[in-house]
């Protein structure tokens, strides 16, 4: 009878022992479930090398890695530069086409373009970050109503403020030299725009334009020679890729250069005015965020824009001109919101 109750005592421990493994690994289950994430694949392809773009892509993934820890999902991310070749271009998009991402981001507007007409039959959502006018680029029907399976950030530049900053620090200036890419959409209406400033301000104008480092320095050297009073360049990829390489001629001529962003100024021009690339990251990153967490549709997300009234002056420049920075803060203060200093440097 001993021997019989000691067996019961054994078997009894043993099945405590399983209850409460089977307790433990139900415990070690529903916490396994409840830590796993959504992942959601995102593409993302720059235009080109350069620290405008670069600084917007970084911003993307940085901001993508916090609101993927914020909503307990993982985006992975994988980010590729076409370096303005269309066919590279395209094969990067037919890669993540392939691959089944779920969302792609073009950075600028010719890798929006592009993502745009491969996802007209398969809708993958598509948004893009720093395009300067998503209407005329056909990429949206409305600013405010998308209207397809693509939205994103604008950096539309207020010309007319930056022209303002020309002649608020050389009211005399009466030769302005138009630096741009014929081929870049981002400077045509910017570019139409300074024209009818300058028209109807009397003011004479001419165009200098290059597809290339090469032809870019090479319309730099005519500008020289044309002994203009000062260059504007708008959003254009193509002069910022080339601004490390004519920052200093222009400088050294006594040539001031206005551009249409910040990373300009970092690269040696003499002033950048527009958007804060960070912040149009982030933004775009919210954008991603929304449509893939959140289920926004993007025929109905409006297109986002920014303040562009943020000046960026490249101090080294400054002095170089032969300007005083206090007067040129002084002259310019009315028509930024923010002024900013920056010395030369190839990347942020």
């Amino acid at each position: 009878m001993k021997k019989f109750k000691k067996i019961i005592a054994v078997l009894t421990a043993i099945s405590i022992i399983f209850a409460f493994a089977a307790c433990s690994k139900k415990a070690t289950d529903s916490k396994t479930e409840s830590d796993a994430k959504t992942t959601y694949k995102v593409g993302i392809c720059n235009y080109v090398d350069d620290a405008s773009l670069n600084q917007i892509v970084e911003s993307i993934q940085s901001q993508l890695n916090s609101l993927g820890e914020e909503k307990n999902v993982t985006f992975d991310v994988t980010v590729e530069n076409c370096n303005a070749d269309a066919s590279v271009m395209n094969q990067i998009i037919s890669n993540y086409i392939s691959t089944d991402v779920d969302l792609m981001v073009g950075v600028a507007t010719p890798v929006a373009v592009a993502m745009q007409a491969a996802t007209e039959d398969n809708k993958i959502p598509v948004v893009f970050a720093a395009v300067s006018d998503p209407v005329g680029a056909g990429l949206v029907a409305d600013d405010n109503a998308p209207g397809a399976n693509v939205t994103g950030t604008s950096d539309y530049l207020n010309t007319d403020a930056i022209m303002d900053l020309i002649f608020a620090n050389n009211e005399k200036a009466d030769n302005i030299a138009l630096l741009y890419d014929m081929g870049q959409d981002s400077s045509k209406t910017p570019i139409e725009n300074a024209k009818k400033y300058l028209e109807k301000k009397g003011v004479s104008y001419k165009e200098y334009t290059g597809t290339n480092v090469t032809e870019v320095q090479q319309a730099v050297s005519t500008i020289i020679n044309d002994k203009c009073d000062a260059v504007f360049t708008p959003t254009d990829n193509t002069i910022m890729t080339a601004e490390l390489s004519i920052y200093e001629d222009l400088a050294k001529a006594g040539i001031p250069h206005f551009t249409g962003a910040d990373s300009f100024a970092l690269n040696g021009a003499f002033l950048g005015y527009g958007v804060d690339y960070v912040a149009l990251g982030q933004q775009t990153a919210d954008m991603v965020s929304d449509i893939l967490v959140n289920g926004k549709d993007p025929a109905t997300y409006p297109v986002k824009f920014f303040d562009n009234g943020t000046a960026t002056i490249n101090t080294e420049t400054c002095s170089t001109l032969g300007y005083k920075l206090d007067d040129v803060k002084t002259k310019s203060n009315p028509f930024c919101t923010e002024i900013k200093e920056i010395t030369t440097a190839e990347s942020f």
